[in-house]
């Protein structure tokens, strides 16, 4: 339970790092309402990227993994569609580059903290 609240914390805090660097990239400020924020984005990343992944498959081959960008840019744009209003992305480019400083905040952030780690369970 210490690590589930622990990731959330980290994509509370990659979400307003994320939004502090891109113009194109809002959300609210409050605690309880990031914390929201970062919850759907888990469970989007959860639930719906395996999903879309595996159907985009042959254009992230193409592409040669290019096309897992664009994957990374609609997850922040479901989570846009699923937060009310508390995040909101400006467009398909700028959740693309969103998604790209969301994946190295986060990943720096759970370096860090250890998270990164294959000896936790999960």
């Amino acid at each position: 339970m210490a690590q589930f609240v622990l990731r959330l914390v980290v994509n509370a805090i990659a979400l307003v790092i994320t939004a502090y660097v891109l113009p194109g990239i809002h959300v609210e400020t409050e605690i309880g309402a990031l914390l929201v924020v970062a919850l759907i984005f888990g469970v989007v990343n959860a639930l719906v990227k395996p999903v879309i992944t595996i159907l985009s498959c042959p254009l992230i081959i193409i592409t040669l993994g290019l096309f897992y960008l664009v994957v990374n840019g609609l997850m922040l744009l479901i989570t846009d569609a699923l937060s009310g209003g508390r995040f909101e992305v400006d467009g398909l480019g700028w959740a693309i580059l969103g998604g790209i400083v969301m994946g190295l905040v986060g990943m720096v952030l759970e370096s860090v903290l250890g998270l990164d780690s294959e000896s936790g369970t999960a």
